[in-house]
């Protein structure tokens, strides 16, 4: 009887319960993989989950980052009306209250410190529209030359290698599919496995075929598990051991004369360099076995295609952009570019790690991947905003350098958008220090961040899945995610608050738009001509196919799926190789008495940058509740760390507690951190503030350390 009743409870809940699906895209990393979210809603609650939807880029995968997102977008400490602070504490607001505030301070602190003394500091996790409309209210709103953004810690070295050697950067060169059909490929520090998941298919896919796989890394991962060959080189030696590739696929004759003839400049040069270079002393300074070093050169040498894939272990260092362009210098002598199969892949953290650098945040850029510095660029942008030239800005400095005056006076106020610099920023002390300093700082965001905490204003903005806007993969896919949610109580999407804010001062004129295909059709006007030409691509377009991948240039122009086919982006059609040297021009920490250990840093599955979102999702959290640190038992027992107990990490920086983890997987000279904690695990309070010279990038994944237990230290 009891079971007949259990029955029959279960099918009217059936009955009397509803679903409603809607498409969306995941917000975490640069895949950006389409899926549905399922709410279904009974008499007694409402739940929801996600699935994955097919498209050309994931096949419909998700990682269990994707099939948690929503947690975040529904949780209880979500931001849902504006918050002043007052004798310390956040208090609720209204809109109009808020925004007469802000512009009230902002006017403020330009007339007492001029222009310049207020900052925009932006994300590459926004859409491409409010990338666009930071760059245009950091120069139109606000006239200042002060604005950059998150992304300058992730994909600049790329960036920047990419248009120095090529003349433009996309994040591939070629469809990801292609992989697939690649005879050799280099992952050079890049853990795909754990970072971009729904893409090992990929990777796979390529073994199946017969690829030979090369992976470089300080530590073994489940990306370098894949790889028929591992280079467990020194924590912050990627340049070198690039050289010592290239150098045996020159002494080898394994080069494309013919291809480096038509296409390359600076190929005798580089071939100089590479003949006074020791290979005994490139073993010896990256710690990778010379038999490794070689068959890895003639593995890649002899395959008649190739593709070779970074991301942040080759490019967070004092000398990542360079670096990179020593793996380009590979691609281009062996005539690896431009083909079928054949190409060069930066792997994107940030969900628009693409999109958001070609269209204006970055402080020396404007629409399109224009520069700020050339006249003609400027006067095409201008006369798009509908301003004189002159009226625009010159370039201002990269994220830290803005911190850096920060702490120097000089700037005096920041309108923060969707990024937590105080957890993500190098020598994170000093970042919170020199944001204290602040006269104003408003910060547009979700949750109240490590950051945010320190504002005078925080506005709340949409999550995912409520902010209609497009999106470009690492691919260079552009694709529209369209909103499946209402806003959470008095919530605005960012293109409203940055439309807002320019309107409280004054600028409504150039901030009149009423919805987020306004914003990008004039992007398409600004891109125009451009390098990142997205004139050919529209809202109509976009809903009936799976993303158009960029350069566009006209309406029925199908995209472009495959860079360099015939030539490259500098005017005289060719790439531009360069000598390397072994040794950085900005030195590196080494290890030494007092710091015998390096110090690298990384992601795991579960989390994403700075952890606010994925904290607040409670699968994801169970699975990374607390910080720790990768160290190899021998190394451990030789300090006198046993395994899962408490440590002090100690740079010239300062100290963070974590929990240790005994591997085996790591360098005996090097320990592992994950970067997704604040305060006392902070690991980035650990990260000297070094600068690359090229792309201003930090140099995130080499630090000198000691490390003892906690119960040792007094």
């Amino acid at each position: 009887m009891a079971d007949m009743l259990l029955s029959y409870f279960r099918e009217k809940q059936k009955q009397t319960q509803k679903e409603k699906v809607s498409d969306t895209q995941c917000p975490f990393c640069s895949v950006q993989c389409r899926m549905q979210l399922v709410e279904q809603t009974s008499v007694t609650r409402k739940t929801y989950r996600t699935v994955g939807l097919d498209n050309p880029t994931s096949k419909g995968r998700l990682c269990i980052k994707g099939l948690h997102a929503h947690q975040h977008a529904f949780h209880k400490d979500r931001l849902t009306q504006p918050l002043m602070k007052r004798n310390g504490e956040f208090v609720p607001v209204s809109w109009d209250k808020a925004l007469s505030y802000i512009a009230e301070q902002i006017q403020r602190i330009q007339k007492e410190d001029g222009k310049n003394a207020m900052s925009v500091y932006g994300s590459a996790s926004i859409t491409n529209e409010e990338a666009y409309l930071m760059g245009k209210f950091a120069r139109v709103g606000l006239e200042t030359k002060y604005i950059d953004y998150n992304g300058r810690l992730c994909m600049s070295a790329a960036a920047s290698a990419g248009a120095l050697t090529f003349g433009m950067d996309r994040g591939l060169t070629n469809k990801l599919d292609e992989i697939s059909y690649s005879e050799c490929i280099i992952l050079a520090g890049t853990n795909i496995a754990e970072c971009q998941p729904t893409i090992m298919p990929y990777f796979e896919q390529a073994k199946e075929n017969g690829a030979f796989i090369i992976a470089i890394d300080p530590r073994e991962t489940a990306t370098t598990k894949v790889a028929d060959l591992h280079l467990k080189l020194k924590p912050g030696t990627d340049a070198a051991l690039a050289n010592g590739i290239l150098k045996i696929i020159v002494d080898e004759n394994l080069t494309d004369q013919v291809f480096i003839q038509k296409r390359a400049n600076g190929f005798e040069e580089v071939r100089e360099h590479l003949a006074g270079l020791s290979l005994s002393e490139i073993e010896e300074k990256t710690g990778v076995a010379l038999k490794d070093i070689r068959r890895a050169a003639i593995s890649f040498g002899k395959k008649a295609t190739g593709m070779i894939l970074t991301a942040r272990g080759v490019e967070q260092q004092t000398d990542g952009s360079i670096a990179v362009r020593n793996f380009l210098n590979i691609l281009i002598a062996t005539g690896k570019i431009g083909k079928p199969g054949s190409g060069y892949g930066a792997i994107t953290g940030q969900s628009n790690g693409q999109g958001a650098r070609e269209h204006g945040q970055k402080t020396d850029q404007l629409p399109g991947y224009r520069s700020i510095e050339n006249e003609e660029h400027r006067a095409h942008v201008a006369k798009v905003w509908g301003v004189e030239p002159d009226r625009l800005p010159r370039k201002g400095v990269s994220a830290f350098e803005m911190i850096q005056k920060m702490d120097q006076g000089e700037i005096k106020g920041l309108f923060l958008l969707c990024s937590n610099p105080i957890v993500s920023n190098p020598n994170a002390r000093f970042v919170k220090k020199a944001l204290s300093k602040l006269k104003f700082l408003v910060a547009v965001d979700l949750f109240v961040s490590e950051t945010a905490k320190l504002a005078d204003v925080i506005l709340p903005t949409t999550s995912y899945l409520e902010d209609e806007g497009t999106m470009t993969n690492l691919e260079g896919r552009v694709t529209l995610r369209e909103a499946s949610k209402s806003a959470l109580g008095e919530a605005r999407h960012d293109w409203q608050i940055i439309c807002d804010v320019a309107n409280a001062l004054g600028k409504e004129q150039y901030f009149s738009y009423s919805c987020a295909e306004d914003i990008f059709n004039e992007l398409r006007q600004a891109s125009k001509g451009g390098t990142a030409d997205y004139y050919g691509i529209t809202y109509e377009r976009l809903r009936g196919k799976e993303g158009i991948l960029w350069p566009c240039p006209t309406l029925d122009h199908p995209g472009t799926g495959r860079l360099f086919e015939q030539s490259f982006a500098h005017p005289d059609g060719r790439a531009e190789m360069t000598v390397v040297p072994n040794e950085p021009a900005i030195q590196k920490e080494k290890p030494c008495d007092e710091y015998p250990l390096y110090l690298t840093t990384g992601r795991v599955m579960a989390h994403y940058l700075t952890g606010v979102q994925t904290r607040k999702s409670s699968s994801l959290s169970a699975r990374h509740f607390e910080s720790f640190m990768e160290i190899h038992p021998e190394t451990a027992k030789n300090l006198g760390i046993s395994d899962q107990t408490l440590v002090q990490i100690t740079s010239r920086r300062g100290s963070i507690i974590v929990r240790s983890r005994w591997s085996t997987q790591i360098r005996t000279d090097t320990v592992f951190v994950p970067f997704h904690w604040d305060e006392s695990q902070n690991v980035n309070r650990l990260v000297e503030d070094k600068l690359d010279p090229t792309c201003r990038m930090p140099g995130f994944k080499v630090s000198a350390v000691q490390v003892e237990a906690l119960d040792n230290v007094r």
